[in-house]
């Protein structure tokens, strides 16, 4: 469905609500563009729009659909661009992916979101109020949707930064259980945030380049400034994934020893167990001839024996670190 459309003209929005064909018309005027916010469109919703500005079916399909890869596209003398959008929920330690496509022309920008992170009404808000930077035309509005997803991902990788130090300090607790699954789908979270991020660095990158003609140089150092905060992301997400991966191995590490500890004190008592075991085996056959059977003290002597040894055993084993 439309969430909002509206008429700017010279950095300052023209008050009523006009019909779609009337905006494509008027944008065509001096200074001024056309902005139309969309969420979730079906295909019937989002036809009007296409014909209206002549949108390329390709692109349009991959909007309607969405689950695209981030990515900027260019049909005809329309930019297509893809970002995901992200928040991270807490209770379940997972990242929930959203999308949101721009049709980026000379005299319009039409903006389709998917999902619920990264609300862009307080980015329209926040654009309305600097009627100089929406001069810029949609460039403009590029740069403030743009720099409000990436500034989004910043308590996501909050959450992952607390749960990863979280699941550290589990790893080397003495009780604690063996967090393996955790880490594991810390790690698949962090690799698909990555996944979402990582490939939005090319297409700044080009922007920053002059490569693309839709962005003005007056808005170079707006899109470098997203770039930047991008990359930080990115190479948190870096850092967290290897991170991750020597906690994994830490774990696996920790728990062979672990294991190992348990092996050692089993056969520890194994051992002195033997012991007993030994002597009532030798004591418990059937043969007339064995002296021992007819001493006197013979009985508490071997028994003696017996708690010797394994006393003995004992302090070995404890002294060596197996008990």
């Amino acid at each position: 469905m439309i969430v909002d459309c509206a008429l700017y003209e010279n950095g300052e929005r023209r008050p009523g609500d006009l019909s779609l064909d009337e905006l494509s018309s008027a944008c065509h005027e001096k200074n001024a563009f056309v902005w139309i916010g969309l969420y979730e469109p079906t295909e019937e919703e989002f036809d009007a729009v296409r014909r209206e500005f002549e949108l390329h079916e390709l692109a349009v399909e991959d909007a309607i659909t969405a689950h695209q890869r981030p990515k900027l596209e260019l049909y005809d003398d329309v930019v297509f661009v893809v970002y995901k959008t992200a928040r991270y929920i807490d209770a379940t330690e997972t990242v929930e992916i959203g999308e949101v496509q721009m049709f980026v022309g000379t005299d319009f920008i039409i903006v389709v979101r998917h999902g619920e992170a990264s609300a862009l009404t307080p980015a329209r808000r926040r654009l309305e109020r600097n009627p100089e930077l929406m001069r810029q035309g949609p460039a403009a509005v590029g740069y403030a949707i743009a720099d409000r997803i990436v500034d989004d991902y910043a308590p996501v990788i909050q959450g992952l930064d607390d749960d990863i130090r979280e699941v550290e300090l589990e790893v080397f607790e003495e009780h604690a259980e063996n967090p393996v699954e955790r880490i594991y789908k810390l790690k698949r979270e962090v690799l698909e945030l990555h996944r979402a991020t990582a490939p939005l660095v090319v297409p700044l990158r080009e922007i920053l380049a002059g490569r693309q003609q839709f962005v003005p140089e007056d808005l170079f150092e707006y899109f470098r400034d997203v770039y930047d905060h991008l990359l930080r992301v990115v190479e948190q997400l870096e850092t967290y994934r290897d991170l991750l991966t020597s906690v994994l191995e830490a774990n696996l590490t920790r728990v062979s020893v672990r294991q190992n500890e348990d092996m050692r004190k089993i056969s520890a008592w194994v051992a002195i167990a033997a012991v007993p075991t030994l002597v009532g085996g030798i004591y418990g056959m059937n043969f007339e001839n064995m002296p021992e059977l007819s001493t006197t003290y013979g009985y508490p002597i071997v028994l003696g024996l017996i708690a010797t040894a394994c006393v003995a055993l004992y302090l070995l084993f404890r002294r060596s670190g197996w008990l």
